[in-house]
């Protein structure tokens, strides 16, 4: 039987009271008349950083890896077909801005034609009957003037697309001519072919899809599987990557904007990072930049989370320092970001932003200083950039860090320090096994209503050990992540943001694992901790609503392994329920509603759940996967079973 149907079955059994196991009994008491506190329209978001090549290679579609010759091995990603009478030269000059000063003249001095071939991330994702625009800019050096060719090939030697440019002069010119693939092939390649004699110099070289998300230049499938999360938030751009090794290869969000030839490449953070998955071939292009980025909220309907480097390479590798009295220039960076993101046209950088074709403030609020710094030199730098920014622009709330780790010194020291200085916002981390996610739904009960509120901004279930290759994204370390977010939620006077980490992972390219969503050159699917978090953030509601488990019997050590959070939706009406039964066996709960009656219609329920070590797969992307039912409402008036080892959504309405 197909798994959606055979589970669409099961829930009407036990809704039915036909649990498969003996259940264990649970009063679930909703105090609907008693409504919590606000639930941020922030809470659940999304967290990006170019890692796994996330970026390049990824959401970025530019199909062409070194496309300018900038990386320091400058014919990298490219081959060429040698040949008696053949030259190839890498040149210096910045005829395309300082940033961009290598290009390739191919001097042409035999009867074939030389043939330059770029194999691109992974190979190049063709797809049948799409448009792709290959360009370039090209001259010609001395009187002859060779031709130029391109074709796209499949790794079985198929003919895709292919075709000619015209006219080239003694001039640099952009040349560009659009195809429509006639085959789809996961690992093309791109052939560029100078014919007859003489010499020409080649830049720029790209070939992007022309069907991209919302026509602004990011790939479609993975773009889109960031709308239908509905995020509150999108931070960017990471992540360790904000820091760099050393400060010189820092993240500087003004060589990210602007023309894409003008932006300045820099090695990629994870390019050597790991020994046991080396990437040298990992470098940033940003042609997914800071606008991009803004954009890309905006697309979505995120509220944009820039982070920006406080003057601390990572503290992991180098710990580089930049010295107290040299802060203002990282201060600065931060004041010129918020006026090119709500500054008027008539700013400097807000003339910058309208240049690039977006004229309307994108409105941004949220603002991290630095990553994941650790102890006084943080705090340090934290107070400086604190006391210009609030003093600037009050309206614009900051992030702050706490460190790597959830409870350790490094930690411990930086919470009392950051209350002290009144901070906004601070930033938690946890990568751990599901035990710990299972341990600590109840983590934020005690904090301290007061402030300052939490963002837990990276977080995930790792199945055998954090930085391990053999993490896996299975079901288990999913259903972990669902209980522990029950108590985010629960506690949603304190947790204003949360977001899982790593976003994005390739299939042959990546650093790190576990990560919500993996991708190849053509397709991507979401993992269980996708479904995960979209069925968090789709039935977020508005206010949270008290709710009381009685009779839940502890397993695990004594530990309780049943969580459930409640919330109202005032837009709807309804009452929203999350359950999260972790148990090797369903749970029989009697649902009381108190303080209002049960409405009109039917309830809907959503329902996930799989084997504890299921994943999902480019073969089989929905093998763990949300089903959603109705039920009438009179069916919620008896027992109700909670699956083994699930994740349940009711949504009742209410008068």
């Amino acid at each position: 039987m197909n798994c959606k149907l055979f589970l669409i079955a099961a829930v009407a059994a036990l809704t039915a009271g036909g649990a498969l196991t003996a259940p264990a009994a649970v009063n679930i008491r909703i105090q609907a008349d008693q409504p919590g506190a606000a639930i941020s329209p922030t809470l659940w978001g999304i967290f990006f950083e170019d890692i796994n090549y996330g970026a390049d290679g990824g959401l970025y579609p530019e199909r062409v890896k070194n496309r300018s010759f900038e990386f320091p091995s400058p014919l990298m990603g490219w081959h060429v077909e040698a040949q008696a009478g053949v030259g190839v030269l890498v040149g210096t000059e910045p005829a395309h801005g300082v940033n961009n000063r290598h290009f390739l003249r191919v001097t042409n001095g035999g009867t074939a034609a030389v043939v330059l071939r770029n194999e691109g991330f992974f190979g190049m994702g063709i797809q049948q009957g799409q448009e792709y625009e290959f360009s370039l800019q090209a001259r010609c050096v001395g009187r002859e003037r060779p031709t130029l060719a391109f074709t796209l090939t499949g790794a079985d030697g198929r003919h895709l697309a292919g075709g000619s440019l015209k006219g080239m002069g003694n001039e640099w010119k952009r040349l560009a001519v659009t195809v429509r693939a006639g085959a789809t092939d996961l690992k093309a390649h791109l052939s560029i072919l100078v014919k007859g004699p003489g010499s020409v110099d080649l830049d720029l070289i790209s070939l992007m899809p022309r069907k991209t998300f919302k026509n602004h230049g990011l790939r479609e499938d993975m773009a889109q599987m960031l709308a239908e999360l509905k995020p509150g938030f999108l931070r960017f751009p990471g992540g360790c990557i904000v820091e760099g090794r050393w400060l010189t290869n820092r993240y500087q969000w003004k060589t990210t904007i602007g023309p894409v030839a003008e932006r300045r490449l820099i090695i990629n953070r994870w390019n050597d990072e790991f020994k046991h998955r080396p990437a040298p071939d990992y470098y940033q292009s940003f042609g997914l930049g800071f606008f991009e980025y803004f954009q890309l909220c905006e697309d979505i309907g995120a509220e944009p989370l820039p982070i920006l480097n406080c003057g601390m390479a990572c503290q992991f590798n180098s710990g580089e320092l930049a010295p107290m009295d040299q802060l203002q220039e990282y201060i600065q960076d931060a004041l010129d970001l918020i006026e090119f993101a709500n500054g008027p046209v008539s700013s400097p950088w807000g003339k910058k932003r309208a240049e690039m074709g977006h004229p309307k403030p994108f409105r941004l609020k949220y603002l991290g200083i630095g990553n994941e710094q650790w102890l006084q030199p943080y705090i340090d730098r934290y107070a400086a950039f604190a006391r210009v920014l609030k003093a600037r622009h009050p309206e614009i709330q900051l992030v702050s860090s706490a460190g790597p780790a959830p409870d350790d010194e490094k930690f411990r020291f930086a919470w009392p320090k950051l209350r002290e200085l009144k901070a906004d916002i601070v930033d938690e981390h946890c990568y751990a096994r599901p035990e710990w996610f299972l341990n600590n739904a109840h983590r934020y009960d005690g904090y301290d209503r007061r402030g300052p509120r939490v963002f837990m901004g990276e977080y995930a279930a790792q199945s055998d050990k954090t930085v391990s290759v053999n993490n896996r994204n299975n079901w288990e370390c999913a259903l972990a992540e669902a209980a522990y977010m029950t108590g985010l939620e629960r506690n949603a006077d304190v947790v204003v943001m949360a977001s899982y980490a790593p976003l994005f992972g390739h299939e042959e390219g990546w650093q790190w694992r576990p990560n919500l969503i993996w991708c190849d050159n053509l397709r991507s699917y979401g993992t269980p901790s996708y479904y995960v978090q979209q069925m968090f953030s789709l039935n977020k509601g508005d206010r949270t609503v008290p709710l009381l488990l009685e009779g839940v019997v502890p397993t695990e050590g004594g530990k309780p392994r049943f969580y459930a959070t409640a919330a109202r939706d005032t837009r709807t009406g309804e009452i929203i329920l999350k359950v999260v039964n972790a148990t090797p066996g369903a749970v029989e709960a009697q649902l009381t509603l108190e303080g209002v009656a049960w409405g009109r219609g039917r309830a809907r329920v959503t329902v996930l759940t799989g084997g504890l070590k299921d994943e999902n797969s480019i073969e089989f992307p929905t093998r763990v996967a949300p089903v959603t039912s109705t039920l009438p409402l009179g069916a919620l008036a008896g027992p109700f079973s909670f699956w083994k080892h699930s994740l349940t959504v009711l949504r009742v309405p209410i008068r």
